[in-house]
């Protein structure tokens, strides 16, 4: 399928503000030999592949109010996995001939996201295993990016939950200015 540009988007409540949630997720095992490591792997592996990153991302969506626009999802060999989501703060009429009319977040490209819109939500992957002293790893990189008036903070413990981690790293900023009506310059909008 030939992935063709979305018409202009109309900004809906764009404010220059971006608004970044980040978290890195941390879950720790100690295998007792190798086939428990293995088996670890294997299982969070399938615990957080592809297609159930991509159900999480889309409740994100979900709770922060976004739409989804476009998804590119990945599962690698021999393991781990990544979801980058374009989302917006309204449905898009597509000129995608395949789907002439669907609402935006309906749709989803085999294509890898080439450009983000306003907003985009990223989950990348990391599982992994000493090799000789039964110490498993999986990390979880995940970011989820705003601007306009939908905020990330709305989806934090919904992420919390989503992910059974032993350790949680959690950044939240606000990059950029934005104006009223009258020019003055705000930092933060909420």
């Amino acid at each position: 399928m030939e992935v063709k540009p979305i018409k202009k988007l109309k900004l809906y409540g764009f404010n220059n503000l971006t608004k970044t949630l980040s978290f890195n997720m941390y879950d720790i095992c100690h295998a007792k030999g190798l086939k428990y490591s293995e088996d670890y792997i294997k299982y969070i592996d399938e615990e957080y592949n592809a297609a159930r990153l991509t159900k999480i991302l889309k409740e994100v969506a979900s709770i922060i109010g976004a739409k989804v626009l476009n998804i590119a999802q990945q599962d690698y060999d021999p393991q781990g996995a990544s979801v980058t989501m374009l989302i917006s703060e309204q449905h898009v009429q597509t000129d995608y001939p395949d789907f002439p009319d669907a609402p935006a977040e309906n749709i989803q490209s085999e294509a890898v996201v080439g450009h983000l819109d306003k907003s985009h939500i990223t989950v990348h992957t990391y599982p992994e295993s000493h090799p000789y002293n039964g110490i498993s790893t999986f990390r979880a990189d995940i970011d989820v990016s705003t601007c306009g008036v939908i905020s990330p903070l709305k989806a934090l413990n919904y992420l919390l939950d989503a992910f059974y981690s032993d350790i949680a790293v959690i950044d939240y900023r606000v990059r950029g200015f934005t104006r009223d009506l009258t020019g003055r310059k705000y930092f933060i909008d909420h």
